[in-house]
Parts: structure tokens; C-alpha cells; sequence
């Protein structure tokens, strides 16, 4: 199995940069390991500095519950099954798009959270790193 190492993180952070580009965005690129453990942060020229923390945090919620960070919108809006969730772990839960697990043989071996425009662009510019380690 692949470790999510120094030198894999700079290859999914160069494809989610170059869609980033492609779109016309700065974003933030993080990368952590399959503990949460920060591997690596990118941020692009002129991208927000909140981006920063909203990036990392969206890769510890996606390894931590196994799952790209778009699965909770739905069960964290008020009166559903995981409302408040985010007021847990230090409140480090991020409940919107960005952040999506790198799996390999059915195994969380760490994520990718962009940050820095809207959800669908995150989503999209994570997409494409989580692509590039699937290609890889």
C-alpha cells in the first residue's frame, strides 16, 4: 500500500493546482496522511488566508470519518441525524464540500481539502488531486 508521503503530496497538490488554474481560482491545497497527520499545505498566490485552516481541516474531516466532506451537508442541517456534529473535535469538522479521502484497496490512506472559492470549484480542484493519486 502507498504511504502519503512528502513526495506523492507534491504530485496531487501539482494536479490540483493546475485544475485550480485551469479554472481561474487560487485555492489551498492540503494534504494529510491516513492519521490526519499534515503532510502538506499549498496555498496559490493571493488565496485566502482563512483558506488555510478551512483546507486542512477538510482533509482531518475526510480521513477522520472516512468520507469526502460533502457526505454531511445533508445529515448536519438542524433537526437531521448529525446536527451539531461540527461543535465536536475541537470544532476541526468541516460539513461542505473540499476534502476527499485517497483510498487504495478499500483502505483511507489519507486526503486531500481545498479551500478557496466556492464548493463545487473546491470540490472540483480536489477532485483532481484525488484523480491524479488514482492514476498514479
Amino acid at each position: 500500500m502507498r504511504e502519503v508521503n512528502l513526495e506523492l503530496a507534491k504530485k496531487l497538490i501539482d494536479g490540483a493546482e493546475k485544475e485550480a488554474q485551469n479554472i481561474g481560482v487560487s485555492m489551498v491545497i492540503s494534504v494529510v496522511n491516513e492519521g490526519g497527520n499534515l503532510i502538506a499545505v499549498h496555498r496559490m498566490d493571493d488565496a485566502w488566508l482563512a483558506s488555510i485552516d478551512i483546507a486542512q481541516n477538510k482533509a482531518w474531516t475526510s480521513v477522520a470519518l472516512k468520507m469526502p466532506t460533502s457526505n454531511l451537508a445533508e445529515a448536519t442541517v438542524p433537526h437531521a441525524e448529525l446536527y451539531g456534529i461540527n461543535t465536536t473535535n475541537n470544532g476541526r469538522l468541516v460539513l461542505f464540500g473540499g476534502g476527499i479521502p485517497l483510498v487504495e484497496n478499500d483502505q483511507v490512506v489519507g486526503a486531500v481539502g481545498v479551500s478557496g472559492s466556492s464548493v463545487e470549484h473546491d470540490m472540483q480542484v480536489a477532485q483532481a488531486a484525488v484523480d491524479v493519486f488514482d492514476n498514479g
